[in-house]
């Protein structure tokens, strides 16, 4: 064995991930590696593989983490479920008449299908195809379209039900029911934050997004209430058999994910969209998603029991608790290293790499558990959308047809000025904590 200080080894294994990611490795592959071999050089070979053992075990066998596939399932089930689109058709003819309308209606879209697509990627995806070819085609501004389709979509990530949220309970010993309930506060704000900065945009610069033409949406009232209405009922239901039971203390997210699996296979069968072929191309995909998921947790877990048992988590508690300006200081540096590794690391390797060892300081710090945790899953919100890891960009750019012309660079320069907005966010969430914690606090246990 070799013997080297707490400080040594926590900066050989932090930097190690920093490293080897920058690198291009993969990071599951990364961290198992670094914890195996420190531990193998730093304890001995039995004690790292009792270790290892137990960290596996124990997240194999997490009740709440069997969400994870049902919630996936359930959004790519509603991917294809055609819901989408009737939504968008309802209300561009509601806000087209504004400037500026159709990237608040994809704002809007993605907020609702958040609460029933807990996926980013089918969520971006979705909007990329609907709502971009439609703002483009009318004269939008490349980058205010791409970017009102980016941070739509990453929406689906924060507001319930959230595969983000499903991971960060287990990890941070929370009710992953009561992160669902705070969730919708922060993911509704930024939603408003969003859609009020489109309108004021656009007021100011009004060749960025004109007026879609009035023979576009000559449409009688009734038909577009009617329009609405049922486009809004699906979506209505999916939430109810989800979110509602949770928040009446009918069912666990657990049990709920199943129903909500149930619910938008039959909702596909409605809409006349279900095959065995689609079936099967929706669980295999399911599956991939979620061993990507599995493989990096177990890895990550097994890192941070290493990590744990070296000290190291000691030696990051006192670093951060010494921060100036007191526990508002400690706050500051820890969001302030969660949103640099957003540059770098994928949102579900922060998730469980670095969860475990600072969830324990939000007591410490004597702030709410719960506000802390949404705290760090807003941050998260620019990590979808910050290069050169910003998944968010990568799913406009692969979605968005070549002939709409959209280029990289155009999306970075639309999702740009709501990575401000997020920021806004993080401080009304500070100045106004109920915006989180009202909701968790009047569900039903």
């Amino acid at each position: 064995m070799i013997n080297l200080s707490p400080e040594v080894i926590t900066l050989i294994m932090l930097g190690g991930i920093l490293l080897a990611v920058l690198s291009g490795y993969y990071i599951g592959a990364v961290v198992g590696a670094i914890a195996l071999i420190v531990g193998y050089l730093c304890l001995s070979p039995t004690t790292t593989f009792e270790i290892l053992y137990m960290r596996i075990y124990n997240l194999a066998q997490n009740y709440s983490l069997l969400a994870l596939p049902m919630f996936v399932f359930m959004g790519l089930m509603l991917e294809r479920s055609g819901i989408v689109e009737d939504m968008y058709s309802a209300l561009f003819l509601w806000f087209g008449g504004f400037r500026g309308g159709l990237a608040i209606t994809t704002v809007l879209v993605g907020t609702i299908m958040a609460a029933c697509v807990g996926v980013i990627a089918a969520s971006v995806t979705m909007l990329t195809l609907v709502a971009l070819p439609s703002m483009i085609k009318r004269g939008y501004s490349k980058s205010l379209a791409a970017g009102s389709c980016a941070v739509g979509g990453t929406l689906g990530i924060l507001i319930p039900p959230s595969i983000m949220l499903v991971i960060y309970g287990p990890m941070a010993q929370l009710s992953v029911g009561k992160l669902f309930m705070a969730a919708f506060g922060p993911g509704l704000l930024l939603s408003l934050l969003y859609c009020t900065y489109i309108a004021i945009r656009c007021l100011i610069q009004k060749g960025i997004a004109p007026v879609v033409p009035v023979e576009e949406r000559s449409v009688p009232f009734t038909k577009k209430l009617k329009m609405l209405v049922i486009s809004l009922v699906p979506p209505g239901i999916i939430v109810f058999s989800v979110l509602g039971v949770i928040f009446l203390g009918i069912a666990s997210p657990t049990e709920a994910s199943a129903v909500g699996a149930l619910a938008s296979t039959l909702l596909v069968v409605a809409h006349r969209k279900y095959s065995w072929h689609l079936l099967k191309d929706i669980t295999l995909e399911t599956l991939r998603i979620y061993a990507f998921v599995a493989f990096i947790g177990t890895m990550s877990f097994a890192f941070v029991g290493i990590f744990l048992s070296l000290g190291c988590g000691e030696v990051v508690e006192e670093y951060i608790m010494n921060a100036p300006f007191g526990r508002w200081g400690a706050f500051a540096m820890i969001m302030f290293i969660v949103f640099i590794l957003g540059f770098f690391i994928d949102w579900i390797g922060i998730l469980f790499i670095i969860i475990p060892i600072i969830s324990p300081l939000a007591l410490a710090l004597d702030f709410n558990p719960i506000w802390f945790a949404m705290m760090i899953c807003i941050n998260l919100q620019m990590a979808f959308n910050t290069p050169p890891m910003a998944p968010a960009i990568f799913f406009v750019k692969g979605s968005a047809a070549p002939e709409l012309g959209v280029s990289t660079a155009d999306i970075i320069r639309g999702v740009f000025p709501f990575i401000g907005l997020i920021i806004v966010g993080l401080i009304l969430c500070i100045i106004f904590p109920q915006v989180i914690l009202w909701l968790p606090n009047v569900m039903i246990k």
